[in-house]
This record gives structure tokens, sequence and C-alpha cells, in this order.
């Protein structure tokens, strides 16, 4: 199926499918962008789970490759052992990605515990690998009330603790209950047009940076951190 025919709000005429050769790079043969998406809450009706299937759409139509995690059954952190089936899913999820979409609800002026409890799942390093560094952010609320930017201020905070690199769009959609139908989709307004801004720009951004980020994430910290594991290994083998 055409993926514009699940998308009832955008206009065929006036979409774009970010194309690498438009950001002036040579066509790429390789994989499509690979996006994980994060929501905040676990509620049946979960305004911040139906904003990034909307995401997720839009992204599959713009030729990336979406996968959502879902984060019931994730356990808080250091509640269980990294061997945790759903940590393990949400660790491997991260490092396929080659960019993500967090959406989080804000409760109490801030992003939920939900949302921060996947991120803080995700840790910088996974021994040789590093599952966020060098990668996209794009960053969406959902307000039960009027506009705010509280949750995407502090997930931006967390994307540049995480070494990501976190785009300058993003979406914040005031009285989410009125912007979703009754068949779980989100009505046509500049909220859902905002929301395809964040989406395209997220695209280019990782076409952008998919053959630079070792250039980009090049550092002397962590040159001398190699070269004196290496030195480590060096010398038990001399021992």
């Amino acid at each position: 199926m055409d993926p514009l025919e699940d998308l009832p709000n955008i206009d065929p005429d006036l979409f774009r499918v970010p194309e690498p050769a438009q950001l002036g790079l040579a066509p790429m043969h390789a994989h499509p962008p690979r996006i994980l998406l994060l929501y905040g809450s676990l509620r049946r009706r979960s305004f911040s789970r139906l904003a990034v299937e909307e995401a997720a759409r839009l992204l599959r139509a713009m030729g990336a490759e979406p996968r959502i995690f879902h984060p019931r059954g994730l356990p808080l952190p250091d509640a269980e052992d990294a061997s945790h089936e759903k940590v393990v899913e949400l660790r491997e999820l991260a490092t396929w990605a080659e960019g993500m979409v967090w959406c989080s609800p804000e409760r109490h002026g801030a992003m939920t515990g939900i949302m921060k409890a996947q991120i803080d799942w995700i840790p910088l390093a996974l021994g040789a690998v590093r599952p966020t560094q060098g990668k996209t952010l794009a960053v969406m609320q959902v307000c039960g009330g009027s506009q705010s930017f509280n949750a995407v201020n502090q997930l931006r905070v967390l994307g540049r603790w995480m070494r990501m690199l976190t785009i300058p769009n993003q979406s914040s959609v005031p009285k989410a209950f009125m912007e979703f139908d009754d068949n779980d989709r989100m009505r046509p307004s500049p909220y859902y047009d905002r929301i395809v801004d964040v989406m395209e720009e997220l695209v280019r951004f990782t076409w952008l940076i998919r053959d630079r980020v070792d250039a980009l994430t090049d550092r002397y910290s962590e040159r001398i951190e190699s070269a004196d594991a290496l030195s480590r290994r060096v010398n038990q083998r001399a021992i």
C-alpha cells in the first residue's frame, strides 16, 4: 500500500520525501534511515503513543524505517538486572537506531517518570558500543491543557547528555485530547503540520550525518581511553 494512503491529512502535491541528493549527498544505496520512537505513558489511550504512531506513519512515507518501543513491562531503573527482556529489547533497538523520536506527556510541569526511565536504561556505553552518541533526536510533547514546552526543554537537556544531535525543530501539542478523533488518528491542524515538519527535518539530518558520525564523534579523551585500554591488554599478554 502507498504510505500516503494512510495519511489523510497530507496534501500529496506538497508532500516531499527527503532525498540525499537534495542535501548535496551522493545517492545512498544502503538501508533507509532507522528511527526508534519512544513515548511516555502507559494509559490505555495514551496521546504520546498516538502522536508517535502518527510520526511513524510519516517517517515510513518519507522512506525511513520506524520502530516503536512499548514501555509496558519495563522495570524501574536498577529494580531488575539489565538482562530483563524489556531492557534487552530497548537497548537492542537503541543500538539499531540511527535516530530517535522522544515524545512525553507533560506531568507536573515535567516529562513523565516513564519517559525518563526508558532513557535511564540506555547507557552511554555498552562495551565498545555507544548506543546514542552521534545519533539524531527529535523531541515532542503532548499537553493536557494549554501549550507548554517544559517537557521538550528537558528532553533536549537529556539529548545533549546522551551525546545526541538534537534537531532544531520540535512539537508541542496542547489539549491533546481534542486533537485526536474517535479512531485515534490526529485531526488536521497546524499541530499536525508541525509534526510533519519535525519528521522531515529528522530524516534530513539523519541522512546528513550518516557517513560522518565517526568524524563528528572523534574525541581526544576517548582516544586516550582507547590507547590506555590497548596498553593494558598488551601488558597483560606480556606478563
